[in-house]
């Protein structure tokens, strides 16, 4: 018998991280239209860095929502192991984020 896995911990927000990786998406796309037409050094690192607090901001709302239901739903659940895997795993993640 497999089990069913578990819903991610973002599904009650997945439409809003959609529509905000859409809207990184244009930025990139416009990112690559303002080198291609030769736009000014400042003016393209200013939307680089825009574009860098809204990735920053699906990392850090997913890393809540990973806290907030994937690691208290296991330790709820009484499973320690579990719990203590999906704090690793959130624990990994911040590292990974802090370095980037």
């Amino acid at each position: 018998m497999t089990e069913t896995p578990a819903p991610p911990g973002y599904g009650d927000e997945k439409e809003a991280y959609l529509k905000r990786l859409r809207r990184i998406e244009g930025q990139a796309r416009g990112l690559q239209r303002m080198v291609a037409e030769d736009q000014y050094c400042i003016d393209i690192l200013t939307q680089v860095s825009a574009m860098t607090k809204a990735l920053q901001a699906v990392a850090l709302g997913l890393l809540d929502d990973h806290l907030a239901h994937c690691v208290v739903d296991a330790a709820a659940a009484g499973d320690d192991a579990a719990a203590r895997e999906k704090l690793a795993e959130a624990s990994a993640a911040i590292t990974r984020l802090v370095r980037s």
